[in-house]
């Protein structure tokens, strides 16, 4: 294929057919992972809540550790049924925000497990919720946006009920706004943009 010099026109025309073919891309099952990892957290919280509830033992925060157990492998699943797309930079990139956001949240979450009373549930939902706005931006799609933004914003009652099991409740409502309902939305429009 010959080079061929672009001008600014043809430069700016190019970069936002790509975006346009990653929004498209994007859209169709992207949904896929913020349901796993929402509906696993969700089922998670409610299950140590629970325990926690009835016996009172600490040691059921152990469960926590299932997040990730249970999180990857069915992430690794559904991610093979899907089509092998060629990655763009643009999936590259979501996929680095996410492997950086995956690990900041796995270091506040090891770091509970020593220290008592650490703001763990406020850091995760802070951390996820960024994440979230940030794909959100990328793929200029304003309900992960306002998801994410409200998530930040509603993650401070994390942090104030930090010593009670609601606190639980809540990081748990948090994850349906900021991974749920967003992971729904994302699914609904690809279903309909590819009728």
């Amino acid at each position: 294929m010959e080079d061929k010099q672009l001008n600014e026109k043809e430069s700016l025309e190019l970069i936002a057919q790509m975006i346009r073919n990653t929004q498209k891309k994007m859209e169709k099952g992207s949904g896929i992972p913020f349901l796993i990892w929402g509906y696993v957290t969700i089922a998670v919280s409610l299950t140590v809540w629970y325990l926690l509830g009835k016996t009172g033992n600490p040691n059921w925060n152990f469960l926590w550790f299932a997040i990730p157990v249970i999180g990857f492998p069915t992430m690794l699943l559904a991610m093979r049924k899907k089509t092998a797309l060629p990655k763009t930079y643009i999936d590259k990139v979501i996929s680095y925000v996410w492997i950086v956001v995956g690990v900041s949240a796995l270091i506040p979450s090891m770091a509970a497990a020593v220290i008592h009373d650490f703001p763990v549930l406020f850091l995760v939902v802070l951390l996820i919720s960024i994440g979230t706005a940030i794909t959100g931006f990328v793929i200029k799609f304003l309900p992960l946006i306002i998801s994410g933004f409200m998530g930040m914003l509603l993650s401070i009652l994390c942090l104030a009920l930090r010593t009670s099991l609601d606190s639980i409740l809540v990081f748990a409502a948090l994850f349906l706004l900021v991974q749920v309902i967003p992971g729904h939305i994302l699914n609904y429009k690809s279903r309909r943009s590819h009728v």
